[in-house]
């Protein structure tokens, strides 16, 4: 009874604790949005000079953002810091929640660099990765249990979508949606104190006004069929972001040489950028440009003369919806930092435009004219429904950031269809793919979260007496008779494991005097049903124990050394314990 009673008050002066810390983290993580963004603009202005003279620049420009960056990543932090999002689920899953000191800084600095020389990727997990690092030093500096260092992790994506964005409600949904896989009514409290303090920070320095000024017409039932059917299409494209995003991905990893690989995406951005401006940096001002109804971007172009038809708009944008996955990858693979989230919302807004042009030029004197900008929003929360599959945090980012709310319905019509298209041939979102082939990914499902989190290096128990291979039954006695175990490893020499021997054999051999000297461990031993890596998924080692109905199994590294049993036993109360500790109601 004392011992809960102790339990309760440790877990009442966290909770306290974390309420504090919650608002620090929101509080750093705002300002740290904002020290992003007005370090990309400040860049950018400062290179703005060279495209006004000479659009040619920008062949030059990205190459060297990214050179930097992978400068300072090889040389400085020394440090992989890209897909950050998938960073921070990994080291939910993996490690504790536990992120380096060095990502509270290293990847605002290097995204700044790359995105303000022009680099096509997204600063949004980057921030993302950055808050999260924050709430997990402040959490571990605070000596808070693992649980509510988890929650501060949350609290410091949370902040920075809310952060960079001005909106509070879409960045508790994105923690909720796509990072922690159990919240309880108690964890959402920080998570929303994050959230808000992230945005008061974003208000006191940007104003309260949303993130992107819109033109939009009032909602008409009638073109809910045309939403419908931009969701099909974001669905599709979803479809083609995440998996060509991968490949692309895999078949740069296989580039060995880093100069090599820095001059050929370089040079691909960089012709890329020149050719379709519009891919230069984040592409947020041409979103801009679309949601108040002007297509353009293309004047420094030397393709600008396709903009003089309206085949020749279509096309150039649709080539600039499917480029835009390249360019992308291109920066990351040449050394560049940034992440998917601001592509995704700039892809989402070009497929609006693309298929409410095409309608409206096929159909325009048969039907009404459909409202372009309306569509170009609707088509950000569809793709980012799709691409991340988070359509919660779709339809209320696209919300919250364009005040966009009087379209509530045809954001969710299309995010919902946009998010179901995709689950037909796609299970999981570009962040979360590679995390679930590992076998890493933490889930919604509690049963299977916590599989997930238990190491099986920490279940093993080397209590086990140790027998030579060469041992007669006789030289082994007193060690079988001082023992309460049920089985004895044979291991060599070498450390290397032989096979086991049970109780059960020994006793039949007990009382036979004449068997002391004529039979060795190497007759009585036999080869276990199946062995256990170290390293090995806990999912993994429970089939094991299911296939074979073994109680206990021996644990091997790679070099086969032995290194103890694990059992179901244990097993099974270290999963009681990890249930109660995520969640736990404070």
């Amino acid at each position: 009874m004392a011992e809960t009673t102790t339990l309760q008050m440790l877990r009442s002066t966290e909770s306290r604790k974390l309420l504090v810390l919650s608002l620090l983290v929101g509080l750093c993580t705002g300002f740290v949005a904002i020290l992003l963004q007005e370090g990309i603009h400040l860049i950018k202005g400062l290179v703005h000079p060279l495209l006004e003279r000479n659009y040619a620049w920008s062949i030059i420009l990205p190459g060297i953002g990214m050179a930097i960056s992978a400068l300072l990543l090889r040389f400085v932090i020394k440090d992989n810091i890209g897909h950050g999002v998938t960073k921070v689920l990994v080291a939910i899953s993996s490690n504790d929640s536990r992120i380096k000191a060095h990502n509270t800084w290293s990847s605002v600095l290097t995204s700044m660099l790359t995105i303000g020389f022009g680099g096509s990727v997204g600063a949004e997990a980057p921030i993302v990765y950055t808050g999260a690092a924050i709430g997990s030093n402040i959490g571990q500096a605070a000596k808070l249990s693992y649980r509510n260092v988890t929650i501060l992790v949350g609290c410091g994506a949370a902040g920075a979508v809310a952060g960079i964005f001005k909106a509070p409600l879409a960045g508790l949904l994105f923690t909720m949606e796509i990072l922690l896989f159990n919240i309880s009514l108690a964890s959402m409290t920080p998570l929303l104190i994050s959230t808000v303090s992230a945005t008061v920070v974003a208000y006191l320095f940007q104003g309260v006004g949303a993130s992107f000024t819109c033109s939009l017409e009032p909602f008409v039932l009638r073109n809910i069929p045309f939403y419908l059917a931009l969701g099909v299409v974001c669905g599709l494209m979803s479809l083609y972001f995440t998996r060509t995003t991968l490949k692309l991905e895999d078949v740069f990893s296989k580039m060995k040489k880093p100069w090599l690989k820095w001059l050929i995406c370089s040079l691909g951005v960089g012709l890329l950028v020149y050719l379709f401006p519009p891919l230069y940096g984040e592409g947020y001002e041409d979103v801009s440009s679309l949601l108040v109804g002007a297509a353009g971007g293309m004047s420094s172009s030397p393709l600008a003369f396709l903009m003089d038809s309206p085949l020749g708009i279509i096309l150039v944008f649709v080539a600039v919806m499917l480029l835009k996955v390249l360019s992308m990858t291109l920066t990351n693979a040449g050394g560049g930092v940034g992440g998917t989230f601001g592509p995704t919302l700039f892809v989402g807004a070009i497929v609006g435009f693309v298929v409410v042009r095409f309608i409206n030029a096929a159909f325009g004197g048969v039907l009404w004219t459909l409202p372009e900008q309306n569509f170009v929003l609707v088509g950000m929360a569809a793709l980012m429904a799709g691409v991340m599959q988070a359509p919660m945090t779709s339809i209320f980012l696209i919300a919250e950031m364009t005040g966009g709310y009087d379209l509530f319905l045809p954001l969710i019509a299309a995010s919902t269809v946009s998010f179901g298209v995709t689950r037909i041939w796609e299970r999981y979102s570009i962040y979360t793919k590679r995390i679930a082939q590992s076998g890493e990914l933490l889930t919604h499902d509690s049963d299977q979260a916590v599989l997930t989190l238990l190491k099986t290096s920490e279940l093993v128990r080397d209590k086990y007496p140790r027998l030579d291979l060469d041992a007669s039954l006789g030289e082994i006695m007193s060690t079988v008779s001082q023992s309460t175990v049920a089985v004895f490893p044979v291991v060599g020499k070498d450390g290397v494991f032989q096979g086991l021997v049970e109780m059960d054999d020994l006793r039949k051999h007990l009382f036979d005097e004449a068997a002391y000297q004529k039979l060795h461990v190497y007759n009585l031993m036999k080869q276990p049903p199946a062995v256990v890596d170290k390293d090995e998924k806990m999912s993994s080692v429970l089939d094991k124990f299911e296939k074979t109905g073994a109680w206990r199994l021996p644990v091997l590294d790679e070099q086969r050394h032995y290194l103890g049993f694990i059992s179901k036993s244990r097993i099974l109360s270290a999963y009681r314990e990890e249930l109660k500790e995520i969640s736990a109601e404070d």
